[in-house]
């Protein structure tokens, strides 16, 4: 544990170090905060189901932006074979980095509370809807990391893990789509439907946590971390 929590501070320390990091932090709020109130005015509704929507499509490329130096940054100052002489384990390392990503878009996330604060004095919003939201944004959220860190891990350049992990994300969240399981074979429609990252997010952002949609989260953020740890002994064998 303390070698996780090691990791961990690196890593958030780094963020916050550059000015990047507030460059993103600002970006994102304006971005999502114009986006939703642009529409919020007209449709004249007192929820956040708006803000929600746009989270799926403003978490592929901003996601994988936080992502796409974690790794590739290591390998590219040549400092990753450093890291992995040190006494910790691959497994140790990953989660380190990936609390660390998850911990910052978690802040990022938390400071659009204005969002809500606003809805608040024009009207009466559901509660519940806006703190499921929240949850199933952390969810959503955190399976992207996953996916992005293991793109980072495949290559030194930055500029190509954002790409790949954009393409890898985007193409995950459409797999579930009406517009690709209506081509599809019947028989693989039910699968097709479950693996799609945004069908999973549908229900959550309305406020309904099911556990089926959080066992699924927990799946693909684990199944990409194990993908993360085995491209790491992978270098090491090299």
């Amino acid at each position: 544990m303390q070698n996780v929590l090691a990791i961990f501070k690196k890593e958030f320390k780094a963020y916050f170090l550059s000015p990047i990091a507030y460059v993103f932090i600002t970006v994102y709020l304006v971005v999502t905060n114009f986006l939703f109130f642009q529409g919020f005015f007209i449709i004249n509704q007192a929820d956040m189901r708006g803000y929600f929507g746009l989270l799926p499509w403003v978490f592929l490329f901003f996601v994988p932006a936080i992502t796409m130096r974690i790794w590739a940054e290591e390998k590219k100052v040549k400092t990753l074979e450093l890291l992995l002489t040190w006494p910790v384990s691959d497994l140790e390392v990953v989660i380190g980095k990936f609390l660390a990503s998850f911990c910052f878009l978690g802040i990022t996330i938390l400071l659009s509370i204005t969002v809500p604060i606003t809805i608040a004095l024009l009207g009466n919003p559901d509660e519940g809807a806006i703190i499921g939201g929240y949850i199933g944004s952390l969810l959503m959220g955190a399976a992207y990391l996953s996916i992005g860190l293991w793109v980072s891990s495949l290559t030194e350049n930055q500029i190509v893990a954002f790409i790949i992990g954009v393409v890898v994300t985007f193409a995950l969240f459409m797999i579930g789509n009406p517009f690709v399981t209506m081509v599809a074979p019947a028989g693989a429609v039910p699968l097709l439907t479950y693996l799609g990252l945004g069908n999973h997010f549908e229900s959550v952002g309305r406020g309904v946590i099911d556990s089926r949609d959080i066992v699924y989260y927990l799946s693909v953020i684990g199944f990409f971390l194990f993908l993360n740890i085995r491209s790491i002994e992978s270098r090491k064998w090299e």
